[in-house]
């Protein structure tokens, strides 16, 4: 039977016809919806998140590369500048006086519009990468300054299609990525900017500016004849609401990460347009990796929107792939949340093989560039970088590398030489990381001896002791079992106590050493103290981490 009529045999008039078929398309679009949830693999709760299962090509990448990239690149003045530069008497507030003016004048919303990444060439900058070995690529989606680096219907004035470079920066990079074959992550840091800006609320203290306001409250009427007239300053800054408790103690923004400890909590229009740029962002751009800078997921515990986020993902991969092909990662997760994401440690890696996956970021310099990491000469080295990126295969993780980009949009010479000699070991010995897993024990010597625990998300890099010849690490390939030794031995061989004469973690015969750089067969002997290998007279290049293969 028709709907019509049924409609008039219930005895409708037209009026009432017209309604009943409205009420009735609406109920059953808001059924389609529910059934289309209820059918969907993965909903927004963390027991189902955990049903997720690692996509092979993440563990098999193991080495990333990332332009944690933005506005507040242009000053070349190190991380966190948009927080700051509102803190009296810090550096750079020092350094936005002298640079640019006094904040309440001159702002981070200015800031932005002198940003013009006139240099920016993301097809070239990949192309670097992924000769470097990079076998992903990440970039930047916002940072906690709140503007974002695409063209966003929820962010539509505060985007940088609209102000500075006037350019799709995740467009192009996206562009990129795929057009260099590499799985294609971003990275979104913007839950945090309502607590993150608070310094803008506030006024000096001290001297000629004393008591006048930044320029955090601005609204759109305080633009009248300015550059930024007709924009409202709240859509980026988001800081029409009170103080968090002690918020002028600069370490609290970390003790309320998690939303708690006093700090204001962000309004529901403020949660739910954060939701709707990252669904966005998801489906217009379509990323592999969606890396989140929150403990857990965003807005977690005081909303479920990072939950409903992450259904969303992992739902539209398996609808776009037929499987699950999407990572997400989050800090500081318990044990049952690393089954539903991809744990992240910040500047730091894990001492043990960790039963799932996970994954270190970190950086050869700061987050945002830093002029003065460059004359000091400071960058991390190639050599740091490939140890790093070795121990942390070891133990079942990947390695996500930051090269801090200029805000003209370039690297500088000094991170180009990094990047082409990680280039070198990597084209030399890549076959002992691809596609490789962790062995029995990831490896043996005194640098683990002094490992430093994790703090918080990490940042327990660069405290132990430094990698020496005595320190290996193993993975392995199928039936190659690789054991990398972290240095050129002065004496000429390396003593691997792992595989000693009836060792039970490799029982088996050893019949070839080779080294993989010059896929060269080595001497060696077994004993009961180890294996003893000897090494070619002749150094080898990039001769600081040296795989060998045993068959």
């Amino acid at each position: 039977m028709k709907r019509r009529t049924l409609l008039k045999q219930l005895g409708f008039s037209v009026p009432g016809m017209i309604l009943a078929q409205q009420t009735l398309t609406s109920c059953l679009l808001k059924s389609n919806k529910e059934n289309k949830i209820s059918q969907e693999a993965f909903k927004p709760t963390w027991d189902s998140l955990q049903k997720y299962q690692v996509p092979d090509w993440f563990r098999d990448a193991k080495f990333g590369m990332w332009a944690h990239w933005g506005p507040q690149c242009q000053p070349e003045a190190g991380d966190w500048y948009a927080r700051g530069m509102y803190q009296e008497g810090s550096r750079q507030y020092k350094y936005h006086l002298n640079k640019y003016g006094h904040p309440s004048v001159f702002g981070f919303k200015d800031v932005i519009n002198e940003w013009k990444a006139e240099n920016w060439d993301p097809e070239e900058l990949v192309a670097l990468y992924k000769r470097a070995g990079a076998k992903y690529f990440m970039a930047m989606a916002n940072h906690h300054d709140n503007l974002d680096l695409y063209n966003s219907t929820y962010q539509p004035n505060w985007n940088s299609t609209k102000l500075g470079p006037k350019k799709d920066i995740i467009g192009g990079w996206a562009k990129a990525a795929k057009g260099n074959g590499l799985p294609f992550g971003v990275s979104v840091h913007a839950s945090h900017a309502w607590s993150w800006y608070e310094p803008s609320q506030r006024s000096d203290k001290k001297g000629p500016y004393s008591g006048i306001s930044y320029d955090g409250k601005m609204t759109k009427a305080d633009g009248e004849s300015k550059w930024w007239e007709g924009l409202d300053p709240q859509e980026l800054y988001a800081q029409n609401h009170p103080l968090s408790e002690n918020s002028l103690d600069n370490g609290m923004i970390h003790r309320q990460w998690h939303w708690g400890n006093g700090v204001v909590k962000p309004s529901e229009e403020y949660v739910e347009k954060f939701f709707n740029r990252t669904i966005e962002l998801i489906d217009k751009y379509e990323p592999d990796v969606l890396y989140f800078d929150d403990s857990q997921l965003p807005f977690w515990p005081i909303s479920d929107a990072g939950l409903r986020i992450a259904a969303h993902f992992y739902n539209k991969s398996i609808r776009d792939h037929g499987e699950v092909r999407a990572v997400i990662n989050g800090k500081i997760l318990d044990e049952d949340q690393r089954k539903a994401m991809v744990w992240d440690i910040e500047r730091g890696q894990s001492n043990g093989i960790e039963p799932l996956p996970w994954q270190t970021d970190t950086c050869i310099g700061g987050w945002h560039y830093d002029r003065e990491i460059y004359n000091r000469r400071s960058y991390k080295t190639a050599k740091m970088v490939i140890h790093t990126l070795v121990d942390i295969v070891s133990k079942n993780g990947n390695l996500m590398l930051n090269i801090p980009v200029r805000g003209d949009g370039s690297i500088d010479e000094q991170e180009r030489q990094v990047v082409e000699e990680i280039g070198i070991w990597m084209d030399q010995n890549s076959q002992s990381i691809y596609g490789t897993r962790p062995w029995k024990t990831f490896g043996e010597g005194p640098a683990q001896e002094s490992a430093a625990s994790l703090t918080a998300q990490g940042f327990n890099e660069g405290k132990g002791k430094p990698f020496t010849s005595e320190d290996i690490r193993f993975a392995i390939k199928g039936d190659v079992l690789y054991a990398t030794v972290m240095g050129w031995p002065e004496s000429g061989k390396a003593l691997i106590k792992n595989l000693s004469l009836g060792n039970e973690n490799y029982p088996r015969e050893i019949n070839k050493v080779e080294l993989v750089s010059i896929k060269q067969p080595l001497k060696f002997e077994r004993t009961a103290e180890g294996l003893m290998v000897y090494f070619p007279e002749k150094e080898v290049p990039a001769s600081y981490a040296n795989a060998l293969k045993i068959v």
